[in-house]
């Protein structure tokens, strides 16, 4: 996986333009998925669940929803599984083994930082689902308006996209990633006037996909923003 320029995370160091809502709903068994080994291992509950990022791993923001992660219901689809396309919306939302959010915040003008993690059963399903969920969270649907920000080439598959006005008035992006069977999510949002730098959206990107090759791999998670 291509690093980002600039090392705004470290390896070894213990988003609003989207509403995430907590379901209350399923726990789930705690075990690996299975479903192969190396970069297309399918994550277990708590597997799923390392992989978001804590406080720790984001200095200078608050903690707003800590890192949690359910088994999904089938009545009760995660609410962040948006897919416009009818046919495809089952096979994505449906096919979801464990999905998991946290959120931040961080002052003075309320920006919001929010992420969300799908995990999937082998990676074919996971790039499926990455396209169909694509066609909702790319391009504008952050704001109207919206252009694209360069990131890199974290995980296997990426776009971020920024709008000048998202739903808490100010700047907003929204980036989205796959790494191996997972597809993940990041949202930011602002209150102010000033849009979360290129810079910090891409090191953003490049830490929650180290994050999520590093739970694949067998490790356990510590990539970490080091700076702003």
């Amino acid at each position: 996986m291509s690093r980002p320029d600039k090392r705004w995370y470290v390896r070894g160091a213990a988003v609003g333009a989207v509403a995430l809502l907590l379901v209350g709903c399923g726990g789930g068994d705690d075990s690996g998925g299975g479903g192969g080994g190396g970069a297309s291992k399918a994550l277990g509950k708590a597997e799923l669940l390392s992989v978001l990022p804590d406080a720790k791993a984001l200095p200078g923001w608050r903690t707003v929803a800590e890192p949690d992660a359910q088994k999904p219901v089938a009545e009760y689809p995660p609410p962040v599984c948006q897919v416009p396309d009818k046919k495809k919306r089952q096979a994505t939302c449906g096919e979801i083994t464990f999905w998991g959010v946290s959120s931040f915040v961080r002052k003075p003008d309320v920006t919001s930082l929010n992420f969300w993690t799908l995990g999937y059963k082998d990676e074919k399903t996971a790039d499926a689902a990455y396209d169909a969920l694509n066609a909702y969270y790319g391009g504008d649907r952050v704001g109207v308006g919206a252009k694209p920000v360069e990131i890199g080439e974290p995980g296997a598959e990426r776009e971020a996209n920024r709008a000048g006005t998202g739903t808490m008035g100010g700047p907003a992006t929204i980036t989205q990633l796959r790494v191996g069977t997972l597809v993940l999510g990041i949202s930011t949002g602002t209150q102010g006037k000033s849009a979360v730098p290129d810079a910090e959206v891409k090191a953003l990107a490049a830490m929650v996909a180290d994050r999520a090759q590093q739970a694949q791999d067998g490790e356990k998670p510590s990539a970490a923003v080091t700076g702003r």
